[in-house]
């Protein structure tokens, strides 16, 4: 896969970011650029950490989402996975030197300045804040794709329809084939990925 085509994605694997990670993932694909993501591949054989540093080499550009850093109730601790693969992400820019120099990276937020009390070293950072929601997700993404990687995209709110009508046809094939509602809402990662790319590819 292409250096200069792929984008590490860098984000919480819970169920409840589901709603932001397929779009995220959507507007990668239909702007012609491939997503890779942790769970692209399962195999319960292969170390994680030297998936996530393989990716991140292999990758031109990146996208980091701290939405989700911050405990929410007491008792739990701050989810720090998504920081450490940011700081890989960085040193493989600063320190492993050839075409990595030219890598590039978006830092997502769902809360402006919160992210600011666990790593205090982006403060004068950029960052986009999406603000939890699906549809500014697309906005902010294929905002900055568009403008670093020089797309000249389709404008956001044509990729935001464009997923919508995705993921109708989606249920609809997925349904015709024995998935419960249950099913499609945990499809894996691999699967979701090779949908949207087909449909992108039949559709835009």
């Amino acid at each position: 896969m292409a250096f200069d085509q792929n984008v590490f994605v860098n984000c919480p694997f819970d169920e409840p970011f589901y709603p932001l990670l397929r779009p995220l993932l959507f507007t990668i694909i239909y702007l012609g650029l491939k997503p890779r993501i942790a769970t692209e591949r399962i195999d319960s054989g292969e170390a994680r950490i030297a998936k996530i540093v393989e990716l991140i080499q292999e990758s031109k550009y990146a996208i980091h989402d701290l939405s989700r850093i911050k405990a929410t109730k007491k008792g739990e601790v701050f989810r720090l996975n998504m920081p450490f693969e940011l700081g890989i992400d960085v040193g493989c820019r600063l320190f492993k030197g050839g075409e990595h120099e030219q890598k590039k990276c978006l830092i997502l937020v769902g809360e402006r300045y919160k992210y600011q009390a666990a790593i205090s070293d982006l403060s004068n950072s950029d960052v986009a804040n999406h603000q939890n929601i699906p549809e500014d997700v697309v906005v902010e993404v294929r905002n900055w794709l568009s403008s670093t990687c020089g797309l000249g995209a389709d404008g956001a709110s044509r990729i935001w329809d464009s997923f919508n009508v995705f993921m109708g046809d989606n249920y609809d094939a997925l349904t015709a084939r024995g998935f419960s509602k249950r099913d499609i809402e945990r499809l894996p990662v691999p699967e979701l990925l090779e949908s949207m790319e087909s449909w992108v590819d039949e559709n835009v």
